[in-house]
């Protein structure tokens, strides 16, 4: 059996075990050391004596893969943007923001509504978790949407949709993921994601003013807030512009020059700053000790999916499908942008049934090279490409839009991930509710991704500034 085939039956039997329950992290890394087995026993033909052989090479393969990975530097990024998250949680920061959002907003139709966007957009910029900030404003925002009449399957819609824009706003985890997976530049990607988590944000808001106006009990507007109150409110948003600051200039310095340092070291520093402010506001050690263990625990499932995952990588290079689906997608007869669609549409399929987090790593290594060679290669230039941009800038773009992909799967049917955190967090709304308040949003995601396809420059204005 030829390597190519190996490769098929055994992604085969992975897809099998994640539909069957089989957490991602391990049926990837069986999968993967399951594959490498069978390739080298079939180098060997098959012969029973060498099977111990190719059993040994195929487990040093696979054991390498975890020390090689975690050594990154890149990786580091991870538990420090999930820690700046869980540390302004309890520093009160999530509320602040609520608090400023709504004194500025609520004036507007479906206002709570809109300040719940936005309030979460905001700690999206400190936090790379999507869970955790639906979790968070399912506590604060919902009830107060409630108070004044919001319809409860719009007010938990809102939440759920809102939280997602933290896997594209940076600091995010999932485009930390991502850039190592396709070994592409972590500070470009995460300067890429700025913008179009912010039109996301901004395409949300005005979904639910349309909503609101045409049906005026949806969310009525909330009036009476001083230009004192409305100022006073500001103060406590100050340590998250702060921290975006930092992580800005330490990927891209706005001022001129080189950077100030690593993204590794802006997100350490932001986390030290938010640290301090969190004691300053009076956190204790119990709230200190869940923060650790908190960003331990979700730094932890996220290593163990890579881990995994990257076994099956590995795995896949030896079969070589990677280059096989990549001259398969090169020889259709369809326009690169038409295929690029189909391959997105794939994904929106494909998000009903897994994790973001999983569903990109076991696909980006087969779909990342065939999108590249659609463009003209890694090496092409602006000039020369389907895509209109060169290699480097069509991984960030193409980043960009899987990313916003994986954000449109936390809230689909039957597996988004969101909606069942915030159906957990209400005793009054059940998942059925949720996903009919998510079901507007819908339309939103699918503009915003159907521009960020048609005017790349949403995507690359930033990264091409960082050169």
């Amino acid at each position: 059996m030829e390597p190519i085939e190996i490769g098929l039956w055994v992604t085969g039997g992975l897809l099998a075990m994640v539909v069957l329950g089989m957490r991602v992290a391990f049926a990837a890394g069986l999968a993967g050391l399951i594959g490498l087995i069978w390739i080298f026993w079939a180098k060997f033909g098959y012969d029973p004596a060498r099977f111990g052989k190719a059993l040994t090479v195929s487990v040093k393969i696979a054991g390498q893969v975890p020390h090689s990975k975690v050594s990154s530097q890149a990786l580091s990024l991870i538990p420090t943007f999930i820690l700046i998250g869980y540390l302004a949680y309890y520093a009160g920061l999530t509320r602040a923001l609520f608090t400023a959002a709504k004194r500025w907003i609520a004036w507007l139709p479906g206002g709570l509504a809109v300040s719940t966007v936005f309030a979460t957009a905001g700690f999206a910029a400190v936090s790379g978790a999507s869970v955790a900030t639906s979790a968070v404003f399912a506590r604060i925002a919902i009830p107060e949407m409630l108070a004044i009449g919001y319809n409860k399957r719009f007010a938990a819609g809102v939440v759920a949709a809102g939280g997602t824009l933290a896997s594209l706003i940076p600091p995010s985890a999932i485009l930390v993921i991502y850039a190592i997976i396709v070994e592409q530049d972590v500070g470009k990607l995460l300067l890429a994601g700025f913008i179009p988590g912010a039109f996301s944000a901004v395409i949300y808001g005005l979904l639910i003013v349309g909503i609101a106006v045409v049906f005026k009990s949806v969310g009525p507007p909330v009036k009476g807030f001083t230009w004192g109150q409305r100022f006073a409110a500001l103060p406590g948003a100050l340590p998250i512009i702060l921290v975006v600051v930092i992580i800005i200039c330490f990927v891209y310095n706005p001022f001129g020059g080189d950077a100030w340092g690593t993204p590794t070291e802006g997100g350490a520093i932001g986390a030290f700053i938010v640290f301090l402010y969190a004691l300053k506001e009076g956190m204790k050690w119990a709230e200190l000790k869940s923060a650790l263990l908190e960003t331990a625990k979700l730094t932890v499932m996220i290593f163990t999916i890579i881990w995994g995952v990257l076994i099956y990588v590995r795995f896949l290079g030896f079969a070589d499908l990677p280059g096989a689906f990549s001259d398969w997608i090169t020889a259709l007869e369809m326009s690169p942008m038409l295929i690029l669609i189909c391959i997105l549409l794939a994904y929106a399929v494909l998000g009903m049934f897994m994790d973001a987090i999983g569903m990109l790593l076991l696909t980006l290594p087969v779909v990342y090279p065939a999108v590249m060679a659609l463009n003209g290669g890694e090496n092409v230039a602006a000039a020369d490409s389907a895509f209109g941009m060169s290699g480097t800038m069509c991984a960030i773009w193409f980043g960009i839009l899987v990313v916003k992909m994986a954000e449109f799967c936390l809230i689909t049917p039957p597996i988004g991930l969101n909606c069942f955190v915030v159906a957990g967090v209400r005793d009054d709304l059940s998942v059925q509710d949720v996903f009919r308040g998510v079901m507007p949003f819908f339309v939103a995601d699918a503009v915003t991704i159907a521009l960020l396809v048609a005017f790349p420059g949403i995507v690359l204005y930033l990264p091409s500034l960082a050169g």
